[in-house]
């Protein structure tokens, strides 16, 4: 028999004992975070890493495209961030603890307040008033796993759900309500395209009707320079860009998945011109086809993009189709849901 020496088994006991680091540090990895009470429709999500330099950090800031985090650090139980650079942070501290497993945050925006009087102003008109400041309160939760998931799948399919028969708009409402609809039908095809408009008065559609597991088929085009989007259960991003002679980052660019993954190929034709998208989701997992290529196979949904109307993952959402950047017609939305 094998004796082990002393030492040995001291090792031995504290590679068993040693925690690990997510035990070490309960802020490490992803949070999807929801405003609470007036900022309910509030959504952002962060990513806490530990890495050889300490701790990093990717942010979602309700809109956009996550960004590194400035300062990440934890001081005592409670984990403390900001956005910017490490030379040059900006914006507010925000701040949490773990309580029951899930992140309970904060931080303070200042609202209101104004210039003064401008050049030309009515002199006898009141100052604007002085700028406040408020705490935004918000819970965060660990991202679902989805077991299973493949878009690849032998999938069966129920009967298709037609979004869009070339003649109403009535599969939709819109997610501004105190802003104008802002679509019509044109020659067949819903667009968004009011020259006159400004973009306050432009809003973006959402499905009356809800999916989890589908087939989307979408035909579309876009004017020159448009930036659109169409998003999966109102949470995921599929980017509508006439990048056609454009070139940019590559997670923003034309079918990616806003700000989180890259098309493998571009597949983008020029602007103007109709375009196709086959896109199956199931669970996290995305196989789109944009003018007759793959641009993702199977490709995991790494979280929620910018704009997401809830960060519920694991319940159906509707369509939005983003209308209040600039113009975009689409003349085919298919819906064919997964059994």
């Amino acid at each position: 028999m094998r004796v082990l020496s002393l030492a040995a088994v001291a090792l031995a006991a504290c590679l068993v004992s040693a925690p690990s680091a997510e035990q070490a540090n309960p802020f490490l990895g992803a949070w999807n975070i929801t405003g609470t009470g007036q900022d309910s429709a509030i959504i952002y999500w962060l990513e806490v890493k530990q890495e050889a330099g300490g701790l990093t950090g990717m942010f979602l800031n309700r809109v956009g495209n996550p960004n590194p985090l400035g300062i990440v650090r934890v001081e005592g139980d409670e984990l403390v961030f900001r956005m910017g650079t490490a030379e040059r942070p900006n914006g507010p501290d925000y701040r949490a603890k773990i309580e029951n497993g899930r992140l309970i945050g904060r931080h303070t925006v200042t609202e209101g307040g104004g210039r003064g009087r401008g050049r030309g102003a009515d002199p006898n008109a009141p100052p604007p008033p002085p700028p406040t400041e408020r705490t935004v309160n918000w819970i965060g939760v660990r991202p679902p796993e989805f077991p299973g998931a493949n878009a690849n799948a032998a999938h069966r399919y129920e009967a298709p759900v037609e979004l869009f028969d070339g003649k109403s708009l009535d599969m939709w409402t819109t997610q501004f309500p105190n802003r104008p609809f802002g679509w019509k039908i044109e020659d067949g095809a819903m667009t968004n395209d009011h020259p006159a408009d400004t973009p306050a008065a432009r809003n973006n559609l959402i499905s009356k009707q809800k999916f989890m597991n589908f087939k989307l088929e979408a035909e579309y085009k876009l004017g020159p320079n448009s930036n659109s989007g169409i998003y999966i259960r109102g949470r995921y991003e599929l980017q509508l860009l006439d990048d056609f002679i454009k070139s940019g980052r590559a997670d923003l660019g034309h079918m990616a998945i806003y700000g989180r993954t890259a098309p493998s190929v571009k597949a983008s034709k020029p602007a103007g011109e109709w375009q196709t998208m086959t896109a199956i989701i199931h669970g996290n997992r995305a196989t789109v086809t944009l003018n007759g290529q793959r641009v993702h196979d199977n490709q995991v949904i790494l979280g929620v993009t910018g704009g997401t109307l809830d960060a519920d993952e694991t319940t159906p959402g509707p369509l939005m189709v983003q209308g209040d950047h600039s113009v975009v017609w689409i003349r085919k939305l298919t819906v064919t849901p997964i059994r």
